[in-house]
């Protein structure tokens, strides 16, 4: 049932918030004490504030307020707009390399620093895991899929962006294919420097410059494991050093100069910078 009151010599009690179509003889008024149901309108229709005043006749004072849809729905859900929204909330899941102490890796501190500047709503999680020298980092992996889906169940909107350096970037990998459904959805990048399992020839694969010269070499574990899985190659971006041994075993050996340069480097933390903001918005 629709609302309606006409338009002269009415006498109501209290006062109401009411929409008018122009130049016509009928008044659509909102829910009210006095009329319970929602009313709806044409994209013609202009918002009037009637003024009522106790047992007497109302005069009508029209205020434009704004252009209404030219649509058939004079409004959106909230909850669609939110849907369509980019990420409000989001975690980083960064994971340290061998050796480091137990907390945030060197080597994305300042590009985590830079992201939580220009994208509000932002945490960061550091992987809890040895980071021994054995490179056993399966607790690593573990850690990632649990903190993923938990969050999930709490907060079913959750953004997130996983990160690792050397042994952490192993970790994270082989935790990419057990990522699936809500939790694949709810990853929007996947940031990986000094790669162990590099697997040459993916489009995912970049220097520190964006470019191409570590594109076709192979990381020091690359055979012991399936690598990034091809659904996760185009969030993915793992970034090699020309001549860091542990991802470019054709310019390099093992843990090396180029291998400990991700932190210091300008051109890495530009890199992240752009490729987890950009992500985030998509």
């Amino acid at each position: 049932m629709i609302c309606l009151i006409e338009k002269q010599n009415l006498e109501l009690t209290g006062s109401s918030m009411g929409l008018m179509k122009n130049n016509e003889e009928k008044v659509f008024i909102r829910p009210t004490s006095l009329c319970k149901r929602s009313c709806f309108y044409s994209r013609t229709t202009v918002v009037a504030i009637l003024q009522v005043s106790h047992l007497q006749t109302f005069t009508m004072q029209f205020t434009l307020l704004l252009p209404l849809l030219a649509t058939a729905a004079y409004s959106a859900p909230v909850e669609n707009l939110q849907e369509r929204a980019a990420c409000s909330s989001y975690t980083i899941i960064n994971t340290r390399g061998t050796g480091e102490i137990q907390g945030e890796s060197s080597g994305f501190r300042t590009i985590n620093a830079n992201v939580q500047k220009q994208v509000s709503g932002g945490k960061i999680v550091n992987t809890v895991y040895l980071a021994g020298a054995d490179q056993n980092s399966a607790a690593a992996t573990s850690f990632i899929i649990n903190q993923v889906s938990s969050t999930l169940q709490t907060n079913p909107s959750e953004c997130f962006i996983l990160e690792g350096y050397s042994q952490g970037a192993a970790g994270t990998v082989n935790a990419l294919p057990k990522l699936t459904g809500a939790s694949f959805d709810a990853v929007k990048g996947v940031f990986l420097i000094g790669d162990p399992m590099h697997k040459r020839g993916l489009a995912c694969n970049v220097d520190n410059n964006g470019g191409s010269t570590t594109k076709n070499v192979q990381g020091l574990s690359a055979l012991l494991g399936s690598g990034i899985p091809d659904n996760w190659v185009s969030k993915t971006l793992d970034v090699c050093i020309f001549g860091d041994g542990v991802c470019d075993t054709t310019h390099g050996f093992g843990i090396n100069a180029a291998h400990l340069r991700y932190p210091m480097d300008t051109a890495t933390q530009r890199l992240g910078t752009d490729f987890i903001t950009k992500q985030l918005a998509a």
